[in-house]
C-alpha cells in the first residue's frame, strides 16, 4: 500500500492562488492556512471567502511507484472531481458520501507519476444540474445561501443553513492510497438472530482474490466459500455477553477476525437484538427502541457535522463531544441527513460510548431529483454507506431522510402540481429503502422525519398520534414554553430554542466593540432570520432585561434550558405513551447563535449541565395541570428504584415551608406520580422546591410564574476558590434565594455542575478542571439578581 496522504499542491483555474494543500484536508483551510484569505470564521470574513466555491481548483502530486498494478483508492471525493494520472482520466465522481476504488494498473509507470485532482466549482455545477432537470426541483432558501444543493451529492449545509456558514467547500475527507492486486477482504455486513441462551450471527464478507474466508468470533471458528465475491457464513454463540445503550448495561464488543489467503480484517461487534418497536395502538402509532427485549426510552440530541471545515475535524475534538453526550446523560443521538456519513471511528466511538445512533440518510429540507441518473447514484451511495457501517452495535435507526414530506408543502411549485413531486419523492423514497434491504434484510427502516408511519405524509409537526415528530410551534411560531406541554408526541426527534454561544467563544470571532445584538458581526453570525429578536423577545416575557452584554449572553443560556427542561421534563412523564426525545441540537459547526448545548470546540453551554440533570436515568419532574402540580417520578434504568420526595415552598429570601413527603417505588416502564400539589399552595412570592432520596438522590425547583413576577433579593453569592492538583474547587455559599448560579471561566475546561440554584445554609462545591493543567483560570459567577438587576 502506497499512502498518498500528505503535502500535495493546490491551485486555482487562474493560476493566480497555488498553496500547499495537506490531505486530507478542505481547500478553505489550507488557503487560510497559506494567508490567501483571512479566518472565515472572524466577523463578517464568510462573505469575503465564498468566491473560491466559484471557482474550479486543482490538487496535484508527484509519487514514486514501481508500475506494479494497483488500485486507487479515495474515500470521501469533495464532490463533482475528475482524477487523472499521469495525464489518463482515471475517475470522474460526483458524490462526497462514497468510497471509490478503480484499477489504475494502465495508467501507472515505474519511477515518477503525477496524480491531479480536479474539483469542479460546487456552485457552478449545482446551477447547471438544476438547469439541465426536465422539471423544476425546489431548494430550502431559507437555509440555502448558495444555491442549488439539492443538486449535488455532498453535504447540505455546507451550502448554508439557519445555524451554518455558508462556503460550499471542497477536498478530501478520507484517506487517498494505491493498494497493490491481491487478495482482500472489504465490507462484512453482519445481521443477528437472538434466542434466550444463544446469537446466531451470520456474515456477509465481501472478498478479492480470495477463495475461503474464516472468521472467529467470541471463540467460535467457521469457514466458507466465496462465491461471486462473496462468503457467507452463521456463528453460532452460546449465552454471550451483550451490548448495552449507556446506562442499562455494559457495552461489550468481542473481537472479530476474518483470515483468507493473506488477506485480514478484524471489527468489534457488540451482540445485542435492537429493534424499533413502532405498532398502530388507541392513540394512533407507537415509537420506540428495544434492546435486547428491554424498551428504552431515548435520551439526547441531534448531530450535525463536528466543524463546518472538515478539515478541521478531529477524532480527538470529536470523542470530546460524544463523550460530553454520554457525561449528560444522554444515549441516543441522531445523525441529521444533512450533513455526512461519519468516518469508521466516529461510529467506534458510539459503540464504546453506548450511544446509540439514529442515521439519517443525507437527504434534508429540499426537494430531490428522481432522474435515472441521479436515483442510480443513491442507490450506489445507500449501499456503500449501508456496507460500511452497518455492523456497529450502536446502529438503532436507519432513516430516509430529514423533513421531505413537509417540504412538499413548502414551495409553490410542489404545492401547486402536489401529485407530480409526491411521486418524485416517492421514487427516491424507495430507492433509500431497496437499496437498504439489499444490503441489510430486516433493517430498523423508518421512512422520514418526521413521519407519522410507512406510507403516511400527514402533518408531524402538529400532529402527536403517531410515529416521530418534530415540534418548532414554540420557536419558529414564538408560543410559550408551555406549549410544549400541550403536545403528546410518542417520539420527538427535533424540539429546540436558540441561545448565544457562551462569551468565550463570541471572544474568537468578535471585538468588544461588536458585542451588541444588532452589530452586523453578531447578526452574521445568527443564520435563522429573526432569531435575535426572537431571543430578546422571549427574555421580556420571562425574565426582567439583562444589565449588559455579557449577562445577555448569560440570561439567553438560561432561558434556552429553561425551554428545553420543559419539553424534557414533561415528555419524560408521559412515559411510556412518549419513548423519546431529541432536542435539537448537540453541536455547533462554527461560532454562532443556535440551537446547540455545546458551544462550537466543546465548551458545555448552560443547557447542556441542565441537560445532565432532566436526562438523569432516575428524576422527578413536575407537571402543572388544571391548578394541581403533580410530581412524578421516572425511571430509565434497568431496575426499580425506591425513593422519598419531599416538597418545600421556598421564598425569596430563601426560607422554606414543608408542604408534603411521600415514598414510591418507581417501576421502569412507565412514569409514576408521588405527589399532588394545589398550585394555591404556594404564596404569591414562593416557588416550589422538591428533593429526593433513596436509591437514586437529587432535587429541583419549579417556578409557576415567569421569574420577572418574583422580586428577587442580592444574593450574597461569594466563593471561596481554592486548588486541589489539577482541580479548582469553588465553595459556594449565598445568603437569600439565588436561581441559575453559574460558573464562568477564562481560560477551556470542565464545570462539575453549572446554572444550579442555590439556597441560604446549604453551600455547594463547584469544581472546575483546564484542559491544560498548567492554567490558571478567573472565574466569573452569575446569578439571576445580578444579571437583571446589577450588582
Amino acid at each position: 500500500m502506497l499512502d498518498l496522504a500528505g503535502g500535495w499542491t493546490l491551485s486555482d483555474e487562474s493560476g493566480n492562488h497555488v498553496v500547499p494543500f495537506a490531505l486530507p484536508g478542505d481547500g478553505i483551510t489550507a488557503l487560510h492556512k497559506a494567508g490567501v484569505v483571512d479566518d472565515p470564521y472572524w466577523g463578517r470574513n464568510e462573505y469575503a471567502t465564498r468566491w473560491i466555491s466559484e471557482r474550479d481548483w486543482q490538487a496535484r502530486r508527484v509519487f514514486v511507484h514501481d508500475g506494479s498494478p494497483a488500485d486507487l483508492v479515495i474515500d470521501g471525493l469533495d464532490t463533482v472531481a475528475e482524477v487523472r494520472l499521469n495525464g489518463a482520466l482515471v475517475l470522474s465522481s460526483a458524490n462526497a458520501h462514497r468510497r471509490w476504488r478503480v484499477d489504475v494498473s494502465a495508467a501507472l509507470r515505474s519511477g515518477d507519476n503525477q496524480i491531479e485532482i480536479l474539483f469542479h466549482s460546487p456552485v457552478r455545477e449545482a446551477a447547471a444540474r438544476q438547469a439541465g432537470m426536465p422539471f423544476y426541483i425546489p431548494y430550502q432558501q431559507v437555509n440555502g445561501p448558495i444555491p442549488h444543493a439539492n443538486m449535488l451529492r455532498k453535504p447540505q449545509c455546507d451550502f448554508g443553513w439557519d445555524w451554518n456558514i455558508a462556503l460550499g467547500g471542497f477536498g478530501l475527507w478520507g484517506g487517498i492510497r494505491l493498494e497493490s492486486k491481491g487478495s482482500r477482504i472489504g465490507d462484512i455486513v453482519v445481521t443477528q438472530s437472538h434466542r434466550p441462551v444463544a446469537t446466531e450471527v451470520t456474515l456477509a464478507i465481501h472478498a478479492d482474490g480470495v477463495d475461503q474466508v474464516t472468521a472467529t468470533l467470541c471463540g467460535v471458528t467457521h469457514s466458507a466459500p466465496v462465491r461471486a465475491g462473496v462468503a457467507r457464513m452463521t456463528l453460532t454463540i452460546a449465552n454471550p455477553a451483550l451490548w448495552w445503550p449507556a446506562g442499562l448495561g455494559p457495552q461489550t464488543l468481542h473481537d472479530l477476525t476474518v483470515t483468507g489467503q493473506g488477506a485480514t480484517a478484524s471489527r468489534k461487534i457488540g451482540l445485542r437484538d435492537m429493534r424499533l418497536v413502532s405498532e398502530p395502538d388507541r392513540a394512533g402509532r407507537s415509537f420506540g427502541m428495544q434492546v435486547n427485549g428491554r424498551a428504552v426510552f431515548a435520551r439526547g440530541a441531534n448531530w450535525i457535522p463536528a466543524d463546518a471545515l472538515h478539515g478541521r475535524i478531529t477524532p480527538a475534538a470529536v470523542r470530546g463531544l460524544l463523550q460530553s453526550a454520554r457525561d449528560a446523560n444522554m444515549n441516543m443521538i441522531r445523525v441529521w441527513g444533512g450533513g455526512r456519513y461519519e468516518p469508521d471511528w466516529f461510529y467506534d466511538l458510539c459503540d464504546e460510548m453506548g450511544l446509540m445512533v439514529w442515521q439519517d440518510f443525507m437527504f434534508a429540507c429540499h426537494l430531490y431529483p428522481s432522474t435515472p441518473e441521479f436515483l442510480a447514484e443513491v442507490d450506489a451511495e445507500v449501499r456503500d454507506a449501508v456496507a460500511r457501517i452497518s455492523h456497529h452495535a450502536c446502529m438503532a435507526i436507519w432513516c430516509g431522510d430529514n423533513e421531505l414530506i413537509g417540504a412538499l408543502t413548502w414551495f409553490p411549485e410542489s404545492r401547486k402540481d402536489r401529485d407530480r413531486y409526491l411521486v418524485n419523492y416517492d421514487r427516491l423514497n424507495r430507492t433509500i429503502e431497496a437499496a437498504l434491504h439489499s444490503v441489510l434484510p430486516g433493517a430498523n427502516w423508518w421512512p422520514s422525519s418526521p413521519s407519522p408511519g410507512p406510507l403516511a405524509f400527514g402533518d408531524a409537526w402538529h400532529d402527536d398520534s403517531s410515529g416521530d415528530m418534530h415540534f418548532w410551534s414554540v420557536w419558529h411560531e414564538g408560543r410559550d414554553f408551555d406549549h410544549y406541554r400541550d403536545v403528546s408526541p410518542r417520539f420527538c426527534s427535533e424540539f429546540g430554542f436558540q441561545s448565544y454561544p457562551s462569551m468565550s467563544t463570541i471572544k474568537a470571532f468578535a471585538d468588544p466593540q461588536d458585542w451588541n445584538i444588532a452589530s452586523p458581526v453578531m447578526e452574521s453570525h445568527q443564520k435563522n432570520a429573526g432569531g435575535n429578536a426572537r431571543i430578546a423577545e422571549t427574555m421580556f416575557r420571562y425574565f426582567r432585561f439583562p444589565v449588559d452584554f455579557p449577562n445577555f449572553v448569560y440570561l439567553s443560556q438560561v432561558q434556552q434550558g429553561l425551554a428545553i427542561k420543559t419539553a424534557v421534563t414533561h415528555w419524560r412523564s408521559l412515559k411510556p405513551h412518549c419513548m423519546g426525545t431529541l432536542y435539537w441540537q448537540l453541536n455547533d459547526t462554527w461560532p454562532v447563535c443556535s440551537w446547540s448545548s455545546l458551544d462550537h470546540g466543546g465548551n458545555w453551554k448552560l443547557l447542556h449541565h441542565m441537560a445532565q440533570g432532566f436526562f438523569a436515568p432516575v428524576t422527578v419532574v413536575a407537571v402543572p395541570k388544571d391548578g394541581t402540580i403533580t410530581l412524578k417520578a421516572v425511571n430509565d434504568g434497568p431496575d426499580p428504584v425506591q425513593i422519598t420526595v419531599t416538597a418545600h415552598a421556598a421564598a425569596m429570601d430563601g426560607t422554606m415551608r414543608d408542604l408534603a413527603q411521600a415514598s414510591v417505588t418507581v417501576p421502569t416502564d412507565a412514569a409514576v406520580p408521588v405527589l399532588s400539589l394545589a398550585a394555591d399552595a404556594l404564596e404569591p412570592g414562593e416557588v416550589l422546591a422538591f428533593t429526593w432520596a433513596g436509591d437514586a438522590t437529587g432535587g429541583d425547583v419549579f417556578a409557576p410564574k415567569p421569574w420577572k413576577a418574583y422580586d428577587l433579593l442580592p444574593s450574597g453569592l461569594n466563593a471561596d476558590i481554592r486548588q486541589d492538583g489539577t482541580v479548582w474547587k469553588l465553595h459556594l455559599k449565598v445568603n437569600a434565594l439565588a436561581p441559575f448560579v453559574a460558573v464562568e471561566s477564562e481560560v477551556p475546561g470542565r464545570f462539575s455542575a453549572n446554572a444550579v440554584t442555590l439556597f441560604p445554609g446549604v453551600p455547594a462545591t463547584i469544581t472546575f478542571t483546564p484542559e491544560d493543567p498548567l492554567a490558571v483560570p478567573v472565574f466569573t459567577l452569575r446569578d439571576l439578581h445580578s444579571a437583571t438587576y446589577g450588582g
